[in-house]
């Protein structure tokens, strides 16, 4: 494996994800492309970046020229873009935050995480996305305060695009990290970020590009179902454009990898990736459900991780 020469920063996701990847990272490691070992693979790209488990994994493994990392959710791009550009801002936003939410009562506690997700949705309509300002600052530092003291940990929004997670009854919540949120900015250095639709990556893949796909998984019943990352959500003519792209990705000779739910745990018929995938590489690895509202529907069960090339695991 080629492994950094240069001190490379421990960093991790900064924000609890639903769907998020580390549970799986050993997985994805076995399945790497032999051109990432080797060097030959200059450029990382990651469209659905969520909580960016497999980014932080990789960088820290692998010397890639440039980094390129998007989403669609305004809220989570916003995010990396304060830590990328004002981390020594955000750090004392935070401070500030979590100082005044531990030193309250469980009741003021929650009184106060109310107050927050209000002034934080009331703001939305007139928000500023497109043109970074000190906005973005307090902004972020809400974001981090509600996704680590909310129910679970969950970032979710309705379809006006409103934060709509209830207040979580932790004792200790880690408002604050901020070696990591240093380490991550460290990282994102070399790092583009993108807001917007998957495709946008397109003009940046060549043939030394590695790109990871972590869409919104395809929900395998109406109780298992989550795609409220963004108020648009995401449609199995979504999941048909990323075939799509996939496939033109694969054209250009780019090394492909995606992620996605397995259809068969629930109906052993149901071959929905199977036959989009059938001329590339399909296999089932075993994960743990993590959101269902049905708790009894929890636990173990297949996910699909897709190649457009070889692994030691296909072979």
């Amino acid at each position: 494996m080629a492994k950094q020469t240069k001190l490379v920063p421990a960093a991790r996701p900064f924000l609890k994800w639903a769907g998020g990847k580390t549970q799986l990272l050993n997985e994805f490691s076995k399945r790497l492309p032999n051109d990432l070992k080797t060097g030959k693979i200059t450029k990382y790209i990651e469209p659905f970046i969520g909580g960016g488990a497999v980014f932080f994994y990789l960088n820290q493994r692998f010397s890639f020229k440039k980094s390129y990392i998007c989403d669609v959710n305004e809220e989570l791009i916003l995010s990396y873009r304060v830590i990328q550009r004002s981390t020594k801002k955000l750090i004392s936003e935070l401070e500030m935050l979590e100082s005044d939410y531990i030193s309250k009562s469980e009741v003021k506690r929650e009184k106060l995480f109310y107050e927050i997700r209000s002034a934080f949705n009331q703001k939305l309509p007139d928000f500023k996305f497109k043109k970074y300002n000190s906005d973005w600052i307090e902004r972020a530092a809400q974001i981090i305060f509600l996704n680590r003291t909310c129910y679970n940990g969950l970032f979710r929004v309705n379809q006006k695009g409103e934060f709509n997670v209830p207040f979580g009854r932790y004792k200790k919540p880690e408002i604050l990290n901020e070696d990591n949120l240093n380490d991550v900015a460290t990282l994102l250095k070399t790092t583009k970020i993108l807001c917007g639709d998957f495709t946008q990556c397109r003009k940046f893949v060549d043939d030394k590009t590695f790109i990871y796909f972590d869409p919104p998984y395809r929900p395998l019943n109406q109780s298992s179902s989550f795609t409220s990352y963004a108020k648009n959500g995401f449609c199995d003519k979504d999941q048909l454009r990323l075939v799509d792209f996939f496939k033109e990705l694969d054209d250009k000779n780019a090394k492909v990898m995606l992620s996605n739910s397995d259809p068969k745990n629930e109906n052993p018929d149901d071959s929905f990736f199977d036959d989009l995938f059938s001329d590339y590489y399909i296999e089932r690895v075993p994960a743990k459900r993590m959101i269902n509202c049905n708790g009894a529907r929890r636990g173990n069960i297949n996910e699909l991780i897709i190649t457009n090339y070889r692994t030691k695991k296909t072979k």
